[in-house]
């Protein structure tokens, strides 16, 4: 009988292996993490193997359990994928082995322990190289064994050998506790698991197979979820790439565009500021040029004057004086300016709107007009005349010193609308800046009576400034028909009245304005206004006027 070969494992602390009965493998196992060779791994939850020594440098994630209290799991870091795992309570040294990594090496001889096994012993066992199987033949004890030849890769591995109690090394583990859900042998069921439930562990692994294969058909179909779901990203990550390159094209297309517009502007505001300057100066050379012959017509009969009176004599003067006078008249009588034709008043506005440079919207203008109040006018229908609580107002036209629109907004424009009886009832007005130059002032006055309403620009009057205006009471609307007689608006009733006083023959109180022989046109049944948008004004009181306006008879 071939004896025991427990795997052992000594990590400073009882490992509790199941036994392996036999050679060991021809290679060994590499630890992924060390890359030290290994001959009994251990299988962490996260399903890597690690070798002894990166098992002992495994700590604990947490704060260890205190004295006395209840063991709790131990949580370590899994080196290769970073991953939080629970041990077994009983540490480390509880991790099952990794049966698929040792059923990976190829089986050595159980004899001789250095050939490659090529068969087995049905018998005992024992895994066979061709030198000890022709051996394991000859023997008198082994001579009747049967002996098969390996010749699947599962059988020449480690994974077809038989597994051995780690509590009972000479009995194989070839029944399955249901409720400890684990291999036993069969001084397990008579022992430790007595009672609990069992079964032959080849009754059992289809069942517990089939589950595996149904979770692992699960996980396969979310790892083709998962595969597609990475593709997708991938995709989208290339197309993110793709349009980000193409955005990027864009906007380096942008920029260039909008430098080369805001260069031509730049060009095109410099040129105005040169015309600009040019023409300011061409004016005060042409003033300059004006007043400089003036000067010296002056200084010339200013001259010749002096000349006469100090060295002329009294006949000379008498000759000359004339001449004299007159050129000094024409002289006196030019008119000039006291001040230079321009000034100095050219100014940037980089918030100005430029309008429109190579399809870019610019900013940034040259402003050379200033506004002058005392060419600013005021415009509106009703702009001395308003009604109580509804809403009017009136246009404010900025105008530069030679009268013409400023064409642009951003003045500084004060409105004051102050009742003249009632100092303490102020009109508080809206100014809106329309940006060309006019402004749209809105109000809405509480109280009627007369009002001063100021328009300042710059601190100063405006033309028409200030102004009275004049509040009306509220507007009356008609109570009555706008009709063209009482007669037809009331139905031929004789007792119907009408506010314009009319009467028809035949004992009818009312009018019959409209109707042949009877004038008139249309007009209100509640005071007898002619105009449709006119205000009530309420019946008349005069009977003497109603007597006026009766109708004459056919």
């Amino acid at each position: 009988m071939i004896g025991s070969n427990q795997l052992s494992w000594n990590l400073g602390f009882p490992l509790q292996l199941p036994a392996l009965r036999g050679g060991g493998m021809s290679s060994a196992w590499r630890c992924p993490a060390c890359a030290e060779p290994c001959a009994a791994p251990r299988l962490l939850p996260c399903l890597h193997s690690l070798c002894a020594p990166c098992l002992r440098r495994l700590g604990a994630l947490g704060e260890p359990a205190r004295a006395g209290t209840a063991a709790a799991a131990i949580t370590v870091l899994c080196p290769l994928c970073d991953a939080e795992v629970s041990l077994p309570p009983g540490g480390v040294g509880q991790l099952p082995p990794d049966y698929v990594e040792l059923g990976r090496g190829r089986l050595g001889c159980d004899l001789c322990a250095e050939g490659a096994a090529v068969g087995r012993c049905q018998t005992c066992g024992a895994a066979l190289c061709p030198f000890c199987r022709q051996a394991h033949r000859r023997q008198k004890k082994t001579a009747s064994h049967a002996v098969t030849e390996l010749e699947s890769s599962k059988d020449c591995s480690q994974a077809g050998r038989p597994l051995f109690c780690p509590s009972h090394p000479s009995e194989e583990l070839r029944l399955f506790c249901e409720q400890c859900d684990q291999p036993v042998c069969r001084d397990c069921v008579v022992d430790r698991h007595r009672q609990h439930p069992y079964d032959l562990a080849s009754n059992v692994v289809h069942r517990h197979g089939d589950s595996l294969r149904m979770l692992l058909e699960s996980t396969q179909q979310r790892v083709s979820t998962l595969e597609g779901v990475l593709s997708q990203i991938d995709g989208m990550g290339s197309a993110v790439r793709v349009r980000a390159e193409a955005v990027a094209t864009e906007i380096c297309l942008f920029a260039s565009g909008y430098v080369k517009a805001i260069e031509e502007h730049r060009d095109r505001l410099l040129k105005q500021l040169e015309d600009l300057k040019v023409q300011k100066e061409n004016l005060l050379q042409l003033q300059k040029a004006q007043l400089q012959q003036l000067l010296l017509d002056m200084r010339t009969g200013v001259e010749f004057t002096e000349r006469l009176l100090t060295s002329g004599s009294d006949l000379e003067i008498l000759i000359t004086k004339g001449v004299v006078a007159s050129r000094l008249a024409k002289l006196n009588s030019v008119a000039y300016s006291t001040r230079p034709s321009v000034d100095d008043n050219i100014q940037f506005s980089p918030q100005e709107r430029a309008g429109q440079c190579c399809g870019y919207e610019v900013y940034g203008a040259i402003l050379n007009k200033v506004v002058d109040p005392a060419k600013c006018t005021l415009h509106g229908e009703d702009l001395c005349i308003a009604r109580q609580n509804e809403l009017t107002g009136f246009t404010l036209l900025c105008n530069d010193t030679t009268g013409e629109q400023m064409g642009r907004g951003g003045e500084s424009v004060r409105v004051t609308i102050t009742h003249k009886d009632k100092k303490d009832c102020a009109v508080k007005p809206t100014v809106c800046d329309n940006g060309d130059g006019t402004y749209h002032v809105s109000y809405s006055p509480e109280e009627p009576g007369l009002y001063a309403v100021c328009v300042c620009v710059k601190g100063q009057h405006v033309q028409g400034s200030p102004f009275t205006l004049t509040v009306k009471n509220k507007f009356r609307k008609h109570p009555g028909v706008f009709h063209c007689c009482t007669f037809c608006s009331s139905g031929g009733q004789k007792a119907a009245r009408c506010a314009c006083g009319g009467t028809m023959p035949g004992g009818y109180q009312g009018c019959g304005h409209g109707h042949k022989g009877h004038p008139g046109c249309p007009h209100w049944s509640c005071c007898g206004q002619v105009t449709k948008s006119s205000e009530c004004l309420g019946p008349p009181n005069d009977s003497s006027q109603r007597s006026l306006l009766r109708t004459v008879a056919l």
